[in-house]
């Protein structure tokens, strides 16, 4: 099959997935194209909004922010119910986007809708448990509280990788929360977007809830200045480089708003003498080739007791070179394209660094189908072995690269681990209880994320999600973090009839 007719398949697929999610035909014509990384070719195009556009975006979400605040927190949680309920029953279409435009097999696709589903439920308990704390007073006939109450505009930026779950992560929480919400995805993933925006809408209409609580961006980071700028928007929840973090923050904690930011990471795993390695063999495989090495989590570093690694290196070896590269949407294939020219040249940069600094590519590297696909890259994962950790390991190559170094003695082994500027995921494969708990306490892993036994990737949303370091510090998805959404009321109520200070005060 040419690639002009692998193209046109896949735009019938991505025609009748945006369709059935609801996104109008009138909406898929304009000026900002379209491209799916599985062949490098156009689908589509679309009219991108301008700065003047997001404004007045803010404007309405501010506006309906006065109605949506006052709706009960359960009510609210409705409609995140239907918003589940209709993703759930799209999650074919959503899937059919998120392979179109992210490159993702049909069970990662598919997979990352599956976290809209999750989230979607876990919010909806949520709305019921916005808890604050009764507290003892020093003072008699006194009550000393908090309350939680809806914060207000919250604007969430996400990157191509995952197109839609970081989205939902924050926005069913904000919403039950009370907050509108201004999305602005990743240009290369503004189909999938469209069509999550779209079924969202339906889901506000179905439950009665006021317009202008939810706004979608389409463009480029020119297009979503306003929400750094804009004092009305309280909170910036945005996923993607160090770099880009780099240029948020100083911008909304300029005029004193809040950013909850998920940044790099260069996530590693320690393999201790004790490890099962056919666990292990699995663990790092998906967690560094799965996604063609385009996950924040994805393992990019392996260090590995000198006594136990030549074993797994030769297995890691074989193993990836049973990976199948290919379309993502083939049966049988595991390993898709990255997403541009820009990441693949990356990778060559970094793998010809490390050699440079005295790396042996052990495996893979190589782009593979360009006769089949002359504009997209498909490209065998790599593993490379490092005298030390240097300065290119230490970088965050977005790309399916892993690094291996060895170490000796167990404190070497956390030194490495932690010696890297970013913090996000984190996993050792041990069968030793001490290490594991060690690897797990205030001088193992300094990451936000720490793993026993299994990879890097994968994080289920019960649990927060979010790193230390330059991954920037926030937190998204489950545990407490519906608070980041929320502000805080601590509030003193005196029934005593007497008007004592506090520690003692006397003033009259």
């Amino acid at each position: 099959m040419s690639v002009e007719q692998k193209t046109a398949d896949l735009l019938d697929e991505v025609r009748g997935a945006l369709q059935a999610c609801g996104v109008e035909a009138s909406a898929l014509q304009g000026s900002h194209p379209v491209h799916t990384p599985v062949t490098g070719q156009q689908l589509l195009s679309v009219e991108p909004h301008s700065a003047g556009d997001v404004t007045e975006m803010i404007d309405q979400a501010h506006a309906a922010f006065k109605t949506w605040r006052d709706v009960p927190g359960p009510q609210r949680g409705a409609v995140v119910k239907r918003w589940g309920e209709l993703i759930a029953q799209h999650k074919s279409d959503l899937g059919t986007l998120v392979r179109a435009e992210a490159g993702k097999i049909v069970s990662e696709a598919e997979g990352e809708v599956q976290e809209m589903i999750d989230i979607c439920d876990f919010a909806v308990g949520q709305s019921r448990m916005l808890y604050g704390k009764t507290m003892p007073s020093e003072r008699a006939g006194h009550r000393l509280m908090e309350n939680w109450h809806p914060l207000g505009v919250v604007g969430v930026i996400t990157a191509f990788n995952f197109p839609v779950a970081p989205y939902a992560w924050n926005t069913a929480l904000a919403l039950v929360a009370g907050d509108p919400v201004i999305w602005k995805p990743s240009e290369i993933g503004v189909l999938s977007g469209m069509a999550t925006n779209a079924l969202l809408g339906r889901a506000m209409r179905d439950c009665g809830a006021p317009e202008g609580v939810h706004h979608l961006v389409v463009g480029d980071r020119e297009a979503a200045q306003p929400l750094l700028d804009d004092r009305r928007v309280e909170l910036v929840s945005a996923t993607g480089s160090t770099r880009m973090g780099r240029e948020v923050a100083p911008r909304v904690a300029g005029r004193f708003g809040r950013y909850l930011l998920e940044l790099g990471g260069n996530n590693a795993a320690i393999v201790t003498p004790s490890a099962d390695l056919d666990l292990a063999l699995r663990g790092i495989a998906f967690a560094a080739a799965g996604t063609a090495g385009q996950r924040c989590t994805t393992m990019r570093r392996l260090i590995v007791h000198e006594s136990v690694a030549d074993e797994l290196v030769e297995k890691l070896r074989r193993a990836y070179e049973t990976l199948t590269i290919g379309d993502p949407g083939d049966s049988g294939v595991l390993v898709g394209p990255m997403i541009h020219q820009q990441g693949f040249e990356g990778m060559q940069a970094a793998l010809e660094a490390a050699k440079s600094q005295g790396g042996t590519l052990v495996t893979g590297g190589q782009r593979v189908l360009a006769d089949k696909y002359p504009e997209a890259y498909y490209v065998e994962p790599a593993i490379i072995r490092m005298p030390e950790q240097s300065a290119v390991v230490c970088e965050e190559t977005f790309a399916p690269i892993l690094y291996v170094v060895t170490y000796r003695d167990f404190d070497e082994a956390l030194e490495l681990h932690n010696g890297v500027p970013q913090g996000l995921s984190s996993a050792i494969f041990t069968s030793d209880q001490a290490e594991a708990e060690v690897f797990l306490s205030a001088r193992g892993s300094d990451c936000g994320i720490a793993n026993v036994n299994l990879g890097t990737s994968g994080a289920e949303i019960g649990g927060a999600f979010g790193g230390e370091k330059d991954t920037g510090g926030g937190r998204e998805s489950g545990s407490d973090a519906w608070k980041v959404y929320m502000r805080r009321s601590t509030n003193t109520v005196n029934y005593s009839g007497e008007l004592p200070l506090a520690q003692g005060v006397e003033f009259i």
